[in-house]
């Protein structure tokens, strides 16, 4: 059954650029052969930890978003814990509600984005009163 999935990676801070890309090169493939569509997918960036993991306070956080056959999900968490570039990893089965959430966030109905729609609309609105 497929079923649509989130997966937070945190890698290593010492990674490059180049080394990071590369592994989310790696697991995106694997979904991808693995017969899953990845939806979306994007970097929080390096961020501080709550609590140090293997002697490291920070941490690159990487979500990726995709359809799946629930199968999959071992395979992957298999690879992901082999992989000594991953401090931590969660991969979840999203509800409707989530993926509601998702598709808002993404067409910018939520968070900084709908703030920022917003703040322009009112801007609109009061200019246009302003002058009439």
């Amino acid at each position: 059954m497929v079923n649509q999935y989130e997966t937070v990676i945190i890698f290593s801070p010492i990674l490059s650029e180049d080394e990071l890309k590369k592994e989310v090169k790696k697991f995106k493939k694997m979904l991808e052969d693995g017969g899953a569509s990845i939806i979306e997918e994007r970097s929080w960036g390096l961020r501080q930890l709550a609590y140090p993991i293997k002697a490291k306070s920070n941490g690159i956080y990487y979500i990726i978003e995709f359809n799946g056959d629930g199968n999959l999900i071992s395979k992957l968490e298999v690879e992901y814990k082999r992989d000594e570039n991953i401090l931590r990893f969660l991969t979840t089965s999203l509800d409707k509600f989530g993926v509601d959430y998702n598709n808002r966030r993404r067409a910018g109905l939520v968070g900084k984005e709908r703030k920022a729609r917003e703040a322009a609309v009112k801007s609109i609105k009061e200019s246009t009163t302003l002058e009439a």
